[in-house]
């Protein structure tokens, strides 16, 4: 008989806690308060993955890369802020190349207020809904100035009430600002949640709330990345790339792709 592995400490702390978030997240209970987000189609529903399987997920993705970094450029809390509203319905690299001149002339709320509305605007018109967007980027400046003293907020509450900043903009902010261990979701984690599945969710909101309860404390601040960047490279939407995916052994996805 094989041998049994003994846990690492981070895999034997993360398995002690599943069971007590498991239940939180079947009552539904949030780390902050969330907005209602879109519905979505679950592509496929079969039972989630058991704790121990999801503490062996997230040691595979923390193997592979202990300090995921997201792919938006900001040079502080403000200009990540910036950077995160005008990336709604846009690529990274497309606001990546708007914001580095951009942030090269105002990279604090002050100096984004005196550039002005319109000068925003002629940065960011390669983005979509750029209108829109100069406008928020503008008046969030405005109240940070105003109300903050220049200084972004780290609490859920506050940044919400900011113009262009939701659910998602929000948790994104406190997660990679601030280092609290929100999982903010986007199309690509929804996706993988559901399609592994780690926690199913017919909602945005839902599966946050369900994530933040189950993944173990000790995977929970880097998840939104680790997530993210699945989904964005290999658990992709049209055709997964299961044959390199490094989890495909644990996945419950019965339409998996062989080449």
């Amino acid at each position: 008989m094989p041998a049994r592995k003994t846990p690492s400490p981070v895999t034997d702390r993360a398995a002690r806690g599943v069971a007590k978030r498991s239940k939180a997240a079947a009552s539904g209970r949030l780390a902050g308060p969330i907005r209602p987000a879109v519905t979505a189609q679950v592509d496929t529903v079969p039972e989630a993955v058991d704790p121990e399987t999801l503490v062996e997920i997230f040691r595979r993705f923390h193997a592979a890369e202990p300090e995921p970094k997201g792919e938006l450029h900001y040079v502080n809390p403000f200009t990540l802020l910036v950077a995160v509203v005008l990336s709604a319905q846009a690529t990274d690299r497309s606001v990546n190349l708007a914001t580095g001149p951009l942030f090269a002339v105002a990279d604090t709320p002050e100096k984004m207020l005196a550039l002005g509305e319109e000068r925003v605007r002629d940065f960011v018109r390669t983005i979509g809904l750029f209108n829109t967007k100069a406008k928020n980027v503008v008046a969030l400046s405005r109240i940070l100035v105003e109300q903050h003293g220049g200084a972004v907020p780290a609490s859920l509450e506050a940044l919400q009430v900011l113009p262009g900043v939701g659910a998602k903009t929000a948790s994104v902010v406190l997660n990679i600002a601030f280092g609290v261990p929100r999982i903010a979701v986007d199309t690509h984690i929804f996706r993988v949640s559901n399609r592994i599945p780690l926690f199913v969710g017919t909602t945005t909101d839902k599966v946050q709330a369900g994530l933040e309860a189950i993944v173990p404390d000790a995977y929970r601040l880097h998840a939104h990345h680790w997530l993210i960047l699945h989904g964005r490279y290999t658990c992709k939407a049209r055709k997964p790339e299961c044959p390199r995916c490094r989890i495909a052994d644990l996945c419950r996805y019965p339409s998996k792709t062989t080449a």
